[in-house]
């Protein structure tokens, strides 16, 4: 596969921008290699500047639930477009939206557009903070929330990806009250809490961890999460950032009968423009300002080519039950893969929920970042670039998870599963 222009692109913009890129995963510095440089998108495929052709998993990290280009998106995008970009005012559109999101996740009654994950966390968490009266945060090693001062401790994905998980910057102020506990260890979440349960204003969970890979809760977990901040006084935020309409169409706590306090959605909501929310219970979250003194504002929040996108995908996806599609997609894709790698003496995980996945080059179980971690990197980046260069493109990562859309074809599914074959085939002789 040739890359001589991704290559050439690829040292112009390290001129210019840090590492090259906006976003560190795509540098490929965890896997070696040039990253190709995109020129355009359809269905289920990417294009290369260099000409290459790839079915895309990656899908923009997991918004893109109907595919590159949905018609019903742009379509709805174009028609915004002409109309103004941004206004700075409210809009019907904004509303719309809002009550939609409220009616397939029942847990936000009242729900605040931001303009990404990372905003919605913080001011989630800032939120929590308001209402409870206390400092102190609980996260899970491995997972990501975003890159604010707060939940930058022992993150997950492009800081696990990069070795730093506590990055630089972070004041020792601020980290200190941030708690972090192994997901999936209920002991130690008991004992944190009897600890100084009294201190902590919230735990944040991804209640389907994607941000080390796929890891999905053991059997009564996130009951017990919920039984334990409800008993302390403590918040419950669902970060469903990656999870939200792609574990289920009401999300992974949907899917797992838990109550959130507050949740996050991400770029899913904005049918892949830049847009995110978090919303709760009424009572929380009247304390945002302008109803409540918690202050919190953006002036492209609610934009109107996002609020546009988002409502054209999101009831689109309610109307053809495109989560149910996807997760029989993803099933006989993810079989196809467990099978190809055990023909091939290569020891995996692969973990699914709805239309997630993730092949762990591990013997073991995976449960948590620790499991997580210890997991082969080296046959990783064979696999991923075996891959490549058959135009499967990956996330390039073994921390990330991958995702299907309604546009990959039974063909598309059939020439993965063969290109992994041979893809495990080169992992097993090295």
């Amino acid at each position: 596969m040739e890359l001589t222009k991704s290559a050439a692109a690829f040292a112009e913009a390290k001129k210019y921008i840090p590492g090259g890129v906006n976003s560190p995963v795509r540098s490929f510095k965890n896997v070696g290699g040039t990253p190709p440089f995109i020129v355009g998108g359809r269905g289920s495929k990417i294009y290369d500047i260099d000409g290459n052709e790839y079915i895309d998993y990656v899908m923009s990290y997991g918004p893109l639930l109907l595919g590159h280009g949905a018609p019903c998106v742009t379509a709805a995008v174009k028609e915004a477009a002409e109309r103004g970009t941004s206004y700075g005012a409210p809009t019907l559109a904004e509303t719309e939206l809002a009550r939609l999101v409220c009616r397939l996740v029942p847990s936000m009654e009242l729900v605040r557009m931001v303009n990404s994950g990372t905003e919605a966390t913080m001011s989630a968490l800032r939120l929590a903070r308001a209402y409870t009266g206390r400092d102190c945060i609980v996260k899970f090693i491995g997972c990501y929330h975003g890159h604010h001062d707060s939940l930058l401790v022992k993150a997950g994905s492009g800081a696990a990806t990069m070795g730093v998980p506590d990055s630089p910057g972070v004041p020792q102020a601020v980290a200190a009250t941030t708690l972090t506990l192994s997901f999936n260890d209920v002991p130690a979440l008991k004992k944190l809490f009897a600890e100084r349960g009294k201190e902590i204003a919230a735990v944040i969970i991804e209640p389907t961890p994607g941000n080390m890979g796929l890891v999905l809760p053991e059997e009564g977990y996130l009951e017990t999460v919920r039984e334990v901040t409800r008993a302390y006084g403590a918040l419950l935020i669902c970060d469903e950032v990656m999870s939200g309409f792609r574990s289920s169409q009401g999300g992974s706590q949907s899917l797992y009968d838990i109550d959130s306090d507050i949740t996050c959605l991400g770029k899913v909501i904005g049918g892949g423009l830049p847009v995110a929310a978090y919303g709760g219970k009424r009572k929380i979250m009247e304390l945002v300002s302008p109803a409540g003194p918690m202050y919190q504002a953006g002036t492209l929040s609610g934009n109107p080519l996002a609020m546009a996108a988002g409502l054209a995908a999101l009831r689109y996806m309610e109307e053809h039950k495109v989560c149910e599609e996807l997760e029989s997609k993803t099933a006989i894709l993810c079989g196809g893969l467990a099978k190809a790698a055990k023909r091939a003496g290569v020891p995996v995980q692969v973990h699914r929920l709805g239309s997630m996945f993730t092949v762990f080059f591990s013997a073991g179980s995976v449960k948590d970042y620790a499991t997580a971690a210890a997991c082969d990197l080296r046959a990783f980046g064979i696999y991923f670039h075996a891959m490549l260069e058959q135009g499967i493109y990956l996330p390039p990562s073994q921390f990330e998870t991958n995702f299907l859309s309604l546009a990959h074809s039974a063909e598309d599914i059939e020439k993965t599963i063969a290109a992994a074959a041979e893809a495990f085939k080169k992992a097993a002789r090295c």
